[in-house]
Protein backbone atom coordinates (compact mmCIF):
# COMPACT_ATOMS: atom_id res chain seq x y z
CA UNK A 1 0.00 0.00 0.00
CA UNK A 2 2.77 2.44 0.86
CA UNK A 3 4.34 2.07 -2.58
CA UNK A 4 1.02 3.01 -4.20
CA UNK A 5 0.55 5.97 -1.84
CA UNK A 6 4.08 7.23 -2.50
CA UNK A 7 3.62 6.96 -6.26
CA UNK A 8 0.31 8.81 -6.06
CA UNK A 9 1.87 11.55 -3.93
CA UNK A 10 4.48 12.27 -6.60
CA UNK A 11 1.93 14.07 -8.78
CA UNK A 12 0.20 15.73 -5.83
CA UNK A 13 2.75 18.11 -4.33
CA UNK A 14 1.10 21.49 -4.99
CA UNK A 15 -0.80 22.62 -1.87
CA UNK A 16 -3.78 23.89 -3.85
CA UNK A 17 -3.97 20.69 -5.87
CA UNK A 18 -3.85 18.65 -2.66
CA UNK A 19 -6.65 20.75 -1.15
CA UNK A 20 -8.74 20.31 -4.29
CA UNK A 21 -8.16 16.55 -4.12
CA UNK A 22 -9.22 16.43 -0.47
CA UNK A 23 -12.59 17.80 -1.55
CA UNK A 24 -13.01 16.35 -5.03
CA UNK A 25 -11.81 12.76 -4.58
CA UNK A 26 -14.39 11.95 -1.88
CA UNK A 27 -17.05 13.72 -3.96
CA UNK A 28 -16.14 11.62 -7.00
CA UNK A 29 -16.35 8.40 -5.00
CA UNK A 30 -19.64 9.54 -3.48
CA UNK A 31 -21.05 10.38 -6.89
CA UNK A 32 -19.88 7.11 -8.49
CA UNK A 33 -21.60 5.18 -5.72
CA UNK A 34 -24.71 7.26 -6.40
CA UNK A 35 -24.55 6.58 -10.12
CA UNK A 36 -24.30 2.83 -9.51
CA UNK A 37 -27.16 3.02 -7.02
CA UNK A 38 -29.21 4.73 -9.74
CA UNK A 39 -29.09 1.70 -12.03
CA UNK A 40 -32.41 -0.16 -11.83
CA UNK A 41 -32.15 -3.27 -9.68
CA UNK A 42 -34.60 -5.51 -11.53
CA UNK A 43 -31.97 -7.74 -13.15
CA UNK A 44 -29.86 -7.85 -10.02
CA UNK A 45 -32.85 -8.85 -7.89
CA UNK A 46 -33.67 -11.58 -10.44
CA UNK A 47 -30.09 -12.90 -10.24
CA UNK A 48 -29.71 -12.77 -6.45
CA UNK A 49 -33.29 -13.34 -5.38
CA UNK A 50 -32.79 -10.62 -2.75
CA UNK A 51 -35.68 -8.17 -2.67
CA UNK A 52 -34.02 -5.48 -0.54
CA UNK A 53 -32.73 -2.51 -2.53
CA UNK A 54 -30.40 -1.77 0.39
CA UNK A 55 -28.57 -5.06 -0.16
CA UNK A 56 -29.14 -5.88 -3.82
CA UNK A 57 -28.05 -2.77 -5.67
CA UNK A 58 -25.38 -2.27 -8.28
CA UNK A 59 -23.24 -0.15 -5.97
CA UNK A 60 -22.93 -2.94 -3.41
CA UNK A 61 -22.17 -5.53 -6.10
CA UNK A 62 -19.53 -3.27 -7.67
CA UNK A 63 -17.91 -2.43 -4.33
CA UNK A 64 -17.33 -6.06 -3.32
CA UNK A 65 -14.36 -6.66 -5.68
CA UNK A 66 -13.08 -3.17 -4.91
CA UNK A 67 -12.99 -4.07 -1.22
CA UNK A 68 -10.91 -7.15 -2.06
CA UNK A 69 -8.43 -4.85 -3.85
CA UNK A 70 -8.01 -2.78 -0.68
CA UNK A 71 -8.00 -5.81 1.61
CA UNK A 72 -5.13 -7.30 -0.38
CA UNK A 73 -3.11 -4.11 0.15
CA UNK A 74 -3.93 -3.25 3.76
CA UNK A 75 -6.43 -4.46 6.35
CA UNK A 76 -6.36 -1.11 8.18
CA UNK A 77 -7.03 0.82 4.99
CA UNK A 78 -9.76 -1.57 3.89
CA UNK A 79 -11.60 -0.92 7.17
CA UNK A 80 -11.42 2.84 6.59
CA UNK A 81 -12.49 2.49 2.96
CA UNK A 82 -15.39 0.24 4.01
CA UNK A 83 -16.55 2.84 6.53
CA UNK A 84 -16.31 5.62 3.93
CA UNK A 85 -18.15 3.59 1.29
CA UNK A 86 -20.86 2.73 3.79
CA UNK A 87 -21.33 6.45 4.43
CA UNK A 88 -21.50 7.00 0.67
CA UNK A 89 -24.25 4.41 0.33
CA UNK A 90 -26.19 5.87 3.25
CA UNK A 91 -25.78 9.45 2.01
CA UNK A 92 -26.85 8.58 -1.51
CA UNK A 93 -29.88 6.70 -0.17
CA UNK A 94 -30.88 9.87 1.67
CA UNK A 95 -30.47 12.00 -1.45
CA UNK A 96 -32.61 9.53 -3.40
CA UNK A 97 -35.53 10.26 -1.07
CA UNK A 98 -35.64 13.94 -2.06
CA UNK A 99 -34.57 14.05 -5.70
CA UNK A 100 -33.52 11.86 -8.65
CA UNK A 101 -30.25 10.35 -7.46
CA UNK A 102 -28.72 10.01 -10.92
CA UNK A 103 -29.10 13.75 -11.54
CA UNK A 104 -27.47 14.74 -8.27
CA UNK A 105 -24.69 12.18 -8.68
CA UNK A 106 -23.98 13.19 -12.27
CA UNK A 107 -23.78 16.87 -11.34
CA UNK A 108 -21.38 16.20 -8.48
CA UNK A 109 -19.33 13.85 -10.65
CA UNK A 110 -18.83 16.43 -13.43
CA UNK A 111 -18.10 19.30 -11.05
CA UNK A 112 -15.61 17.26 -9.00
CA UNK A 113 -13.73 16.07 -12.10
CA UNK A 114 -13.50 19.64 -13.37
CA UNK A 115 -11.95 20.53 -10.03
CA UNK A 116 -9.52 17.62 -10.27
CA UNK A 117 -8.32 18.61 -13.72
CA UNK A 118 -7.94 22.23 -12.64
CA UNK A 119 -5.82 21.04 -9.70
CA UNK A 120 -3.59 19.06 -12.02
CA UNK A 121 -3.25 22.07 -14.29
CA UNK A 122 -1.93 23.99 -11.26
CA UNK A 123 0.29 21.04 -10.36
CA UNK A 124 1.72 20.86 -13.86
CA UNK A 125 1.43 17.06 -13.78
CA UNK A 126 -1.05 14.74 -15.40
CA UNK A 127 -3.40 12.73 -13.18
CA UNK A 128 -1.85 9.50 -11.91
CA UNK A 129 -4.59 7.33 -13.39
CA UNK A 130 -3.30 8.21 -16.87
CA UNK A 131 -0.41 5.85 -16.03
CA UNK A 132 -2.44 3.15 -14.27
CA UNK A 133 -6.19 3.01 -13.72
CA UNK A 134 -5.63 1.51 -10.27
CA UNK A 135 -4.71 5.01 -9.13
CA UNK A 136 -8.43 5.80 -9.29
CA UNK A 137 -8.70 3.51 -6.26
CA UNK A 138 -5.58 4.87 -4.59
CA UNK A 139 -6.82 8.47 -4.41
CA UNK A 140 -9.34 7.80 -1.63
CA UNK A 141 -6.76 5.72 0.27
CA UNK A 142 -4.20 8.54 -0.08
CA UNK A 143 -6.62 10.97 1.55
CA UNK A 144 -7.58 8.56 4.34
CA UNK A 145 -3.91 7.79 4.92
CA UNK A 146 -3.17 11.50 5.29
CA UNK A 147 -6.06 12.00 7.71
CA UNK A 148 -5.55 8.95 9.90
CA UNK A 149 -1.89 7.91 9.63
CA UNK A 150 0.31 10.89 8.71
CA UNK A 151 1.99 12.67 11.58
Amino acid sequence: MQDWLDAYAESHQNKTNKAIHFVCVPLIVFSVVGLFMSIPNDLLIDITGIQSDAIANWAVVTLIPIMFFYLRLSVKMSVLIFAFLSLCIFGNAQIATIMPLWQAALGVFVAAWLGQFYGHKLEGAKPSFFDDLKFLLIGPAWILDDIFFKK
